[in-house]
């Protein structure tokens, strides 16, 4: 059987990113993996943190080899200009966009059979004036994806958001009987193919306090979301609810459920990140390829000082090969 190759891309180049991917290049894995990035910057980062890594040009023509401990098989892609450790430039946005676009590309063609992303710095990218809201918005558009949809593991724990990175006050307007449709779909279709869960039990938050109180505390769940289920129910989907947030992720709860579907972002990832975090893996659903991410941000007062936990990288590595191997 062919190992998996799966790519990854070191993230910000001023952040924790690289020494993640020293970090994880430590320990063997039963796949291959090949890090994107700039083979001076991850020698100068080895250096930095005292740690001897062998750095080799990544043999992308050659069969797929298992990762073995203390070698960084490297994609190079050069920065654009010098990187000072925890300092952002918008001169290098090119190089962290570059990066994505050579992974994308690599699992679009079939040479990789998924990605796995260190974290970007959105700020710095659109500063550098490029629009930018996040990888899961990039790479579906790269993709060509309708919908890209955000789910994050913690173990069993699986939330995907119906809305993202959104105001609070945008939400309710957001929650339409078309967008629902489209997530419900595409979370349930990904479960059965992606994550091979032959009928996927669909756990689904309500909007408002108590899920409304039939009407009382809002409207959304009597005029949008139930009628929405109920649709969706008869095409087949198994979906709970709409359930109150507060009870939602109960053990009593979570154990009928495969995933869970929270309404917005601070729905549904303060109680993620408090079950997993630092071991938590972001995954993008709706999208043609495989890509897992880490839970964190780029960390810039921790790169270079050899404190960062690179639990979530370990974690998104696993699931990656994982969902990989059940392709």
């Amino acid at each position: 059987m062919t190992l998996p190759r799966l790519i990854v891309t070191s993230g910000e180049p001023a952040g924790v990113g690289p020494d993640l991917c020293i970090a994880i290049a430590q320990r063997e894995w039963p796949c291959e993996l090949v890090f994107a990035g700039d083979r001076e910057l991850f020698a100068q980062r080895a250096k930095a943190l005292s740690t001897k890594i062998e750095l080799r040009s990544a043999e992308l023509h050659h069969a797929p080899i298992a990762q073995r401990a203390g070698v960084l098989n490297v994609l190079h892609v050069p920065t654009a200009v010098g990187v000072t450790t925890g300092e952002l430039n918008p001169d290098n946005a090119s190089y962290v966009l570059k990066m994505l676009d050579a992974a994308i590309a690599g699992c679009t063609a079939g040479t990789f059979a998924a990605m796995v992303t260190a974290p970007v710095q959105k700020s710095v990218i659109a500063d550098s004036g490029v629009p930018f809201s996040g990888h899961t918005e990039y790479l579906a558009e790269k993709t060509g994806a309708a919908l890209p949809v955000m789910m994050l593991t913690a173990g069993t724990l699986r939330v995907a958001l119906a809305t993202t990175h959104l105001p609070l006050n945008a939400v309710s307007d957001a929650i339409t009987p078309a967008l629902l449709d489209e997530v419900l779909t595409i979370l349930d279709a990904d479960l059965r193919t992606k994550f091979r869960i032959e009928r996927p039990r669909i756990l689904v938050c309500g909007l408002n306090p108590h899920a409304g109180e039939s009407g009382h505390l809002g409207r959304e769940e009597i005029e949008t979301i139930t009628p929405t289920l109920e649709r969706l129910r008869a095409r087949g989907l198994q979906l709970i609810g709409p359930a109150p947030a507060d009870t939602a992720f109960t053990p009593r709860m979570l154990e009928r459920a495969d995933a869970v579907l929270a309404m917005f972002h601070d729905q549904g990832l303060p109680v993620l990140k408090f079950a997993g975090f630092g071991n938590a893996v972001n995954v993008t659903l709706g999208l043609p390829i495989i890509r897992t991410s880490v839970d964190h941000g780029t960390a810039l007062d921790l790169a270079g000082s050899g404190t960062a936990d690179a639990g979530s990288l370990i974690a998104a590595v696993e699931l990656a090969l994982e969902l990989a191997r059940k392709q």
